[in-house]
């Protein structure tokens, strides 16, 4: 008997030693998060260049931030900027020679009479506000939801774009309509010759919310999308392919449908920006309310932080991961420093 209850204090012990050092862990991850810019509003989008972050705010500003001082900037575009529901000033890319000529590319949506829309115009930095200088693409359909706005230029230097369904599921299967798709455009705002039918912008179709766009290091184009009654998705896209909304959803297939690389079944992600580093897609959750991992090689999943609410956008700089939280969005539960941009330090 005796003998029992030393094995037994022995094996509690041994318990102890490993929770404490588990506990030590995931204290010491926790602390490598820092709150590098806070009291940002409603901000959507990431982008860096030269020691310096951009962040795009839904309401229609453009805050940088050089490591030490926060501005904020308007952005001046010839149709005002929409803030109603998950619309307003979304997606932003420097453009390739942001260093000499001081534009990017931004998403933003705008009432035309009593529609909502999206467009996709040429924008420079100036003294005191970014200004409009071009119009790439108008009339993208619009609607108080299912935006989409993701900006990214591809390895082949096109801008790839995604839009919303805006609320008309059938849309997102129309050729004819720019709604739920992923968009290919060349900088100067024409389609590339090589897009999959001939003078349009449509390189995949069938979305319904994408918000997230990543390639990986082998040139594989990953796409988040937001699901109904969860089933968000992890598309990998392909040219010309349809990707199935709403005519299924999940593992369901059909005749000429991609099924997604990843879904969350029953959960709900929410999922919007996303990033590729070391094999891993990094993805930010709004309804998850966390940053997570998926490995390349098995598609394990993996949770970086649930401690910071909801999360809009991830980005990779320097290897090191950088997040911005969405709390003052309307439907989170924001605190006094909300929101933040976040840096992980990962040891």
């Amino acid at each position: 008997m005796k003998k029992s209850v030393a094995v037994i204090g022995v094996l509690l012990f041994f318990v102890l030693v490993a929770c404490s050092g588990s506990l030590e862990e995931n204290e010491s991850k926790e602390a490598s998060f820092q709150k590098v810019v806070e009291e940002l509003q409603s901000p959507w989008d990431i982008e860096y260049s030269e020691s310096t972050f951009y962040i795009t705010e839904r309401e229609g500003s453009i805050v940088a931030w050089d490591g030490e001082n926060k501005l904020r900037m308007n952005v001046d575009t010839s149709m005002p900027i929409l803030q109603q529901g998950e619309g307003g000033l979304l997606g932003m890319k420097l453009h390739p020679d942001f260093k000499s000529n001081h534009q990017a590319v931004i998403y933003h949506t705008y009432a035309d009479g009593d529609q909502i829309k999206n467009r996709v115009v040429l924008v420079e930095k100036q003294e005191e506000a970014w200004v409009e200088k071009e119009i790439l693409i108008e009339n993208i359909p619009g609607a108080r939801f299912h935006n989409g706005g993701r900006i990214e230029l591809g390895p082949d230097q096109s801008l790839y774009i995604t839009t919303g369904d805006a609320l008309d599921e059938e849309l997102a299967q129309d050729k004819s309509s720019l709604a739920g798709k992923v968009l290919r455009v060349n900088l100067d705002g024409s389609p590339p010759e090589d897009n999959p039918m001939q003078g349009s912008y449509i390189y995949s179709y069938g979305h319904r919310n994408p918000q997230g766009l990543a390639w990986a290091e082998d040139g594989t184009l990953y796409a988040s999308e937001h699901g109904p009654d969860a089933h968000d998705e992890i598309n990998v896209i392909r040219k010309g392919e349809n990707y199935g909304w709403p005519l299924i959803k999940g593992n369901e297939k059909g005749p000429e449908l991609n099924t997604p690389y990843y879904h969350t079944g029953k959960m709900t992600w929410a999922p919007s920006g996303i990033a590729v580093h070391n094999g891993k897609l990094y993805v930010a959750a709004l309804r998850g309310k966390s940053v997570k991992s998926i490995s390349l090689n098995d598609k394990n999943i993996g949770i970086v932080t649930d401690n910071f609410g909801r999360v809009r956008d991830v980005e990779v700089v320097n290897d090191i991961l950088y997040f911005i939280t969405n709390n003052t969005d309307g439907r989170g539960a924001p605190e006094s420093s909300d929101d933040v941009l976040v840096k992980f330090n990962q040891k």
